[in-house]
């Protein structure tokens, strides 16, 4: 794979012209969305809720509503991009270039990490006025930022080529995406709860993608990071080569 390719460089910047152009709706409105959150749930909790010791709960929940938009973004930039395509049938143009499938992965996951990375910034940009931030271990915070839009940018290229309408994609993103990011520890420490969701959680790639971030803000975290990073790197493994295989195969693509 070249990635200084023609085809890998061209299709790149198409997907990363996708999202700028409609910038209000990618990017500003994600922003936005975040802010709310902060605004009800920190006006609500802060003095008296506390999650990590020292912590204030805003400064707690900044970090995971970063975090946060740039997997959901990150995800919603690959699949909705593949449907599309699929949906118009201008996807021929994608496939019959001599493209290799990891260039076809790396373009698109590479554009879905693009768009997650910009929208986290801004979220960052706007929350962190609201409480005073640290930042112990700066290499943490974009290590798992880079990886988990990775990560969400490869569910979102395997999503698009199973999804064969937009009905399907929503399924997968409000049934599956949204769940698993909300109850990875965006608004809590999975400490405070009970034995079995405790248990529950630490099933949730989501949760370790969250907590590996939020540790290089505090250095503080519900699970070791270098746990966090084996467990978050393996599933990136699983989901590159699951993407790469239905490429391979043409799955839902060739018809």
């Amino acid at each position: 794979m070249n990635l200084f390719s023609v085809g890998f460089r061209t299709l790149f910047y198409k997907e990363s012209l996708r999202f700028w152009k409609v910038a209000t709706q990618t990017i500003a409105a994600p922003v936005v969305t975040a802010m709310l959150y902060l605004l009800i749930f920190g006006h609500v909790l802060d003095g008296r809720v506390e999650m990590l010791d020292g912590v204030s709960y805003t400064a707690f929940l900044i970090p995971g509503l970063v975090m946060m938009s740039v997997l959901q973004n990150s995800f919603a930039n690959s699949s909705s991009s593949l449907i599309q395509s699929k949906i118009t049938g201008n996807l021929v143009f994608i496939l019959l270039p001599p493209l290799s499938h990891a260039e076809i992965l790396s373009a698109y996951v590479g554009a879905a990490i693009l768009r997650g990375v910009v929208v986290g910034f801004g979220v960052f940009v706007i929350t962190a006025w609201f409480a005073h931030l640290s930042f112990v271990a700066p290499l943490w915070i974009l290590v798992f930022a880079f990886l988990g839009a990775a990560i969400l940018g490869t569910m979102g290229v395997i999503a698009g080529i199973w999804a064969e309408k937009f009905d399907q994609l929503a399924a997968f993103q409000n049934f599956l995406i949204m769940p698993a990011t909300f109850l990875a520890g965006v608004f809590y420490s999975i400490q405070k709860l009970p034995p079995f969701w405790l248990a529950v959680s630490h099933f949730n790639p989501f949760f370790y993608m969250i907590d590996g971030f939020r540790y290089g803000f505090f250095g503080k975290s519900d699970v070791s990071p270098w746990t966090s990073l084996a467990i978050v790197s393996v599933f990136f493994v699983v989901l590159a080569a699951i993407a790469i295989n239905m490429l391979k195969r043409g799955y839902k693509l060739r018809h």
